[in-house]
């Protein structure tokens, strides 16, 4: 089994299915061209573990054919694309002090969260 993620005019992605093997021809194409035929979109194949496309594809994201990746929504605009991973990343890292944090926009820095 494969997952095909179908692309709208502007490459976002609109849905993704479960199909057959990436190896197996439907009718002799490979399924994302038979996929994309049937479906009049945009198919291409994405995978869980990243191997292909950099991310798994999820309704939202975007695909770049430039980059041959899946790039998911950018949650803050001030968050940076980082290339290999095709993931946005914040510009200030992660505090590691066991803490649990959110991100502020406002303030362009990570917010500890009080729980009581």
């Amino acid at each position: 089994m494969a997952y095909y993620a179908f692309l709208d005019a502007n490459n976002i992605v609109t849905e993704v299915i479960a199909g057959i093997d990436e190896t197996e021809l439907i009718e002799g194409l490979d399924p994302e061209t038979w996929y994309g035929n049937f479906r009049g979109q945009t198919c291409k194949r994405t995978s869980y573990n990243g191997n292909i496309r950099k991310n798994y594809a999820g309704i939202g994201f975007t695909y770049d054919e430039e980059r041959d990746a899946f790039i998911p929504p950018k949650p803050f605009d001030s968050w940076i694309l980082d290339e290999e991973t095709c993931r946005w990343t914040a510009p200030v890292p992660y505090p590691e002090d066991g803490l649990i944090y959110s991100w502020n926009e406002e303030q362009g820095d990570w917010e500890a969260q009080i729980f009581e």
